[in-house]
């Protein structure tokens, strides 16, 4: 029994669901996502409401139904409010700056990053240290978020680097000298 496969679909106003071969097309005000639906997987649709079901109860099937449901689930909350992922740049002279469909960062390298912004991504800059990663796919919009965290990963010690706003950095104690030695 998947209890994640096994919950409702409540459809957001201004949303259709349109199913084609294998896969789920989602459209709503703010674009249209596709969501895969593998074989022996089914979507009721009833008004509102749409239903995952699965043919069979063999492990496979549970684990695709779960999946499915909550990748349709996903792509639902997508085409009508978004996704967005908040970034930080932390450190002496940490900058990023938008220049057409680039993201340009300078992190403390003897050169600037260039970091193109991909298709169907918006990428928008509040101030020099603050970068802000929207989008309609959940997928794309963690992955962008992702490799620009990884251009320069936050450090424990000064918690210097690239983090997201709501992530919390685990310090370490630096050295301690010992007093008097050589002396």
């Amino acid at each position: 029994m998947s209890r994640i496969g096994n919950a409702q679909l409540t459809i957001p106003g201004g949303v259709t669901l349109t199913q084609g071969e294998g896969v789920i097309t989602v459209k709503g005000p703010l674009g249209e996502v596709k969501s895969p639906l593998p074989q022996g997987i089914s979507l009721d649709v009833d008004g509102n409401v749409a239903k995952v079901k699965r043919t069979d109860d063999s492990r496979q099937q549970k684990e695709r139904h779960g999946l499915t449901r909550a990748l349709l689930n996903n792509s639902l909350a997508g085409v009508s409010t978004g996704w967005k992922k908040n970034i930080e740049l932390v450190g002496v002279g940490y900058r990023v700056q938008l220049k057409g469909k680039e993201l340009v960062f300078s992190l403390g390298y003897s050169h600037e990053i260039k970091f193109p912004v991909p298709e169907g991504v918006k990428a928008q800059v509040s101030d020099q240290t603050k970068l802000e990663i929207t989008g309609i796919d959940k997928q794309l919009v963690g992955q962008v978020a992702s490799n620009i965290r990884a251009l320069r990963p936050p450090e424990p010690y000064k918690g210097k680097g690239v983090k997201y706003s709501d992530e919390v950095i685990r310090r370490k104690a630096g050295k301690t000298g010992k007093a008097g030695k050589g002396k």
